[in-house]
């Protein structure tokens, strides 16, 4: 439940935080809250690749579905992938993985700012 609680969260403020800063923004929001989550390593390189995976998802169909996949189609040709769809899971992928390394490096940083 908390590693779910984790995932919607790291998605919903990478959402809000999209719309206002860059991209990488979404590193920022994953390394945050997984330094403060109670999570080990490799829980909070999963969640903040999941979470972010989900965001980039939701974003990508809900901007290619209505034009029917041109951009992606075209993005596709470009850098040589056979269709659109293969193009969309690369680019999660590239999410998820900025999404995992910055939880990653977040939650491995929580233990120097605990208070002794």
């Amino acid at each position: 439940m908390r590693f779910l609680l984790l995932v919607i969260l790291i998605a919903v403020l990478s959402a809000v935080a999209e719309m206002f800063l860059p991209w990488w923004s979404i590193a920022i929001v994953a390394f945050v809250i997984s330094a403060f989550a109670k999570q080990n390593s490799g829980r909070a390189f999963l969640a903040g690749f999941c979470g972010i995976a989900l965001f980039w998802l939701t974003a990508i169909l809900l901007r290619d579905i209505p034009n029917q996949h041109i951009l992606s189609a075209r993005m596709a040709t470009l850098f040589k992938l056979p269709n659109h769809a293969l193009f969309i899971v690369v680019t999660i992928f590239i999410g998820g993985l900025v999404g995992g390394l910055s939880a990653w490096a977040g939650s491995l940083i929580r233990p120097r700012l605990e208070v002794r």
